[in-house]
């Protein structure tokens, strides 16, 4: 991937919507939730609070619960635990975060996790990865190695913890949310508010933006992030992500390199008191989301379909709504304009989405029990 790339961000009309002018974000707040929905829905398991999942080549999952527990479940849903899991620091939307394979899975089965460490004054945002070793009956994480933590501890939520391998498999992208302390996502030296971009192994690409600087600054991406849930490429190597924002302007954005989307200075929406904060029309220089919601749908994860199931989907951004109960589809056209935008009602918040190999969508439930449910085109 190129150190920096300039993206224009264009407005299409979009499923109900009127035609407006270019280089305007889409308000999809107001578009009304489905309950007429194209597939069917198959629930597997029941988990405490789950947070992420990550398909093995086999079919199977790892999932990882908010407390601190990871499982392996098959496609028929039976469940095994992984032991080895370190302490987590839970509370709020604090704990055992996001999981996804190492691009060498297959012969190295090692696997990179995301939580927030126990640290004195509050706890780390904290990236891990390990060996997940099959011992017989049980599987575990072994040989576990920190790749990168945040440097000063918070007491805040919104952690952020995103895991997204470049097309390439040679950069690791990583978010960190503001810590609900919005000052830190402008502050250039703070770990929070950031997408960072590491080597495999944590250290500092020498094509990042900033990487003489050293330091925060060195590892940064992009700057300006609440509460970043939601990363991933699509198959033209753009990286897209979604985040909260506060009361209105759920964002999703089109990341660049050294990109500032605004945050804590701008939002679409306003302080959880009612005050105002500038729209991002009011700072140019700020990069704008391609997308945003007001009235909220409370995006978590974020998922790109080119699987097989439902063709018509093809290069979809699939963005799963947690007060929005329900899932979002988000065409996005070669040159990323956006496209059609549907919304379905399922009753239940959704924490995150991801894509089988087989091409059907399964879904994590935000409670205790949470759902595990798979998606497959409804029967005729």
């Amino acid at each position: 991937m190129a150190a920096r790339r300039a993206v224009a961000i264009f407005l299409l009309t979009v499923a109900s919507f009127s035609s407006a002018c270019a280089a305007e974000s889409i308000n999809a707040g107001h578009l009304d939730a489905s309950d007429s929905l194209p597939f069917d829905i198959k629930p597997l398991a029941d988990f405490d609070t789950p947070w992420a999942l990550a398909f093995l080549p086999n079919g199977s999952a790892l999932i990882t619960e908010k407390p601190g527990h990871m499982w392996l479940v098959d496609q028929q849903g039976h469940k095994q635990a992984v032991s080895g899991v370190p302490d987590v620091a839970t509370g709020g939307q604090n704990g055992l975060l996001d999981i996804a394979l190492a691009p060498d899975f297959k012969a190295s089965k090692r696997v990179y996790f995301s939580y927030n460490a126990p640290a004195e004054g509050g706890s780390k945002v904290t990236l891990m990865t390990a060996t997940l070793a099959d011992q017989g009956e049980s599987l575990a994480l072994t040989d576990k190695k920190v790749v990168w933590q945040q440097s000063v501890a918070a007491t805040g939520g919104q952690p952020g913890g995103i895991i997204a391998f470049s097309p390439d498999h040679r950069y690791l992208f990583f978010t960190v949310g503001d810590r609900m302390a919005p000052d830190s996502a402008q502050d250039p030296e703070h770990p929070s508010g950031k997408i960072f971009r590491l080597t495999l192994a944590g250290e500092t690409p020498d094509s990042n933006p900033h990487a003489e600087q050293g330091g925060v600054r060195a590892q940064t991406w992009s700057i300006g992030h609440r509460t970043p849930y939601g990363l991933a490429f699509s198959s033209n190597g753009t990286l897209w992500e979604t985040e909260m924002g506060p009361m209105g302007g759920d964002e999703l954005n089109l990341i660049k390199a050294d990109g500032n989307y605004g945050w804590g200075d701008v939002s679409n929406g306003d302080n959880y008191d009612g005050s105002p904060i500038p729209d991002h029309a009011t700072r140019p220089d700020y990069d704008a989301p391609a997308v945003y919601w007001t009235p909220v749908i409370s995006p978590g994860g974020i998922a790109v379909y080119n699987g097989s199931e439902f063709p018509g989907w093809k290069e979809s951004l699939l963005i799963n709504s947690l007060s929005g109960q329900g899932l979002v589809r988000v065409g996005i056209k070669h040159d990323n304009r956006i496209g059609k935008i549907e919304r379905w009602n399922l009753n239940k918040r959704i924490r995150e989405v991801a894509v089988a190999p087989d091409g059907s969508i399964w879904l994590l439930e935000d409670a205790n029990p949470g759902q595990l449910l798979r998606l497959t085109p409804k029967a005729s």
